[in-house]
């Protein structure tokens, strides 16, 4: 972000971008955007510069500033909720191709690209694994950066248990199986998750609730 827009952003008492993880190949930043303080990621390659911003959900002038300072190329969102998506329209006019599951597609004002699971995203040198987490909504997808202990789990899985199942296209059993067969059976206990809205966890952090999640249904 420009100084003057980082001074504007101090001013105005919300966060600027922060440099959330990195090690030698990639860098992860963070941007907490919006009413619901939605996690905007930007995962960037270090060896080439290029990177992929996830879920363009608010403030988009915001987002733009930090897509052209850390060379985003597209766009990918986790799933078709308002809060995620704010920015679409804004980002799709600025050049960035956005893309979505087909399950979420008609939630979205507009878009580029359809995802489907399990393909491979090239961000540069890195590669980004698609995975499809349906429960949060139809369409809900997780992003698993490969060879690296990192998720995007967007509303799927949070500290202490899985997203909200109550909206409309929301179903509690089947995010339960998607977290269940596809994260916690599938993953290491040291990968980290960075969800859609507050802190991290991770797989061995969460796996262990599990049954607590079934018991109490939510």
């Amino acid at each position: 972000m420009r100084g003057t827009d980082r001074r504007e952003t101090l001013r105005m008492g919300t966060p600027p971008p922060t440099l959330h993880h990195a090690d030698t190949d990639l860098e992860v930043h963070r941007l907490v955007v919006g009413p619901v303080d939605n996690n905007v990621f930007v995962l960037r390659c270090r060896h080439t510069g290029d990177a992929v911003l996830l879920d363009a959900a608010n403030e988009h002038e915001r987002l733009l500033d930090l897509a052209r300072d850390l060379g985003v190329r597209r766009v990918l969102e986790t799933h078709g909720h308002w809060d995620h998506i704010q920015a679409v329209p804004e980002l799709r006019d600025a050049g960035y191709s956005v893309g979505v599951t087909a399950d979420d597609a008609a939630m979205l004002p507009s878009y580029d690209e359809i995802l489907e699971h399990d393909t491979v995203i090239p961000v540069g040198d890195l590669r980004v694994r698609t995975i499809h987490t349906p429960g949060h909504t139809p369409g809900s997808m997780c992003f698993l950066v490969e060879g690296k202990p990192l998720l995007f789990s967007g509303d799927t899985l949070f500290p202490g248990g899985p997203g909200a199942t109550g909206y409309e296209g929301g179903d509690f059993p089947t995010i339960i199986e998607s977290i269940e067969r596809r994260l916690l059976a599938a993953l290491p206990p040291e990968t980290i998750v960075l969800p859609g809205h507050g802190d991290d966890t991770t797989i061995g952090a969460e796996a262990p609730h599990l049954d607590e999640w079934i018991d109490r249904g939510w």
